[in-house]
């Protein structure tokens, strides 16, 4: 198991970067643990991420690519742009709730896939690239709330 640090500034000019960064390695490796501290006299999170590295082949980059929907490059419809803004809304009152950034919660391009793809059950969350099972068990129901009630 390897330790990765990363600072998350909150100052605008930084933010985006920082969590791009964070987003990046998410993506490319196998979290086992997160520990997080907000360190307020430089008005940063402090995240601390203990990982094994993925072993990525081809065929795990096509059946990933293949079984993982993802709207990154999609055009939401004005419909979706209405359940991305409620998305974003619950993942705001989330992250405030529980004292973590929100790309914890969930990074904006999870949130535009759960728009695009409107899944009716957990299970289907599976399919959108970002969500696992902690990410399902932790927070799946009140997505499906949110899509139902839009």
């Amino acid at each position: 198991m390897k330790v990765k640090v990363f600072k998350s500034r909150l100052q605008p000019e930084f933010l985006h970067d920082d969590q791009y960064m964070l987003d990046d390695f998410l993506e490319s490796h196998q979290i086992v643990k997160v520990e997080t501290a907000f360190v307020n006299d430089d008005n940063y999170w402090s995240v601390v991420l203990y990982f094994d590295e993925l072993k990525i082949t081809v065929n795990t980059v096509r059946e990933s690519k293949q079984t993982k929907y993802t709207a990154e490059n999609d055009v939401l419809s004005s419909d979706e742009e209405k359940i991305l803004f409620a998305l974003k809304e619950w993942r705001s009152e989330k992250a405030r709730a529980q004292n973590l950034p929100t790309y914890f919660i969930a990074t904006n391009k999870e949130l535009a896939s759960v728009a695009k793809y409107k899944p009716v059950r957990k299970e289907e969350l599976l399919d959108i690239k970002g969500f696992g099972k902690h990410k399902i068990e932790n927070y799946g129901e009140e997505i499906l709330e949110i899509l139902e009630n839009i």
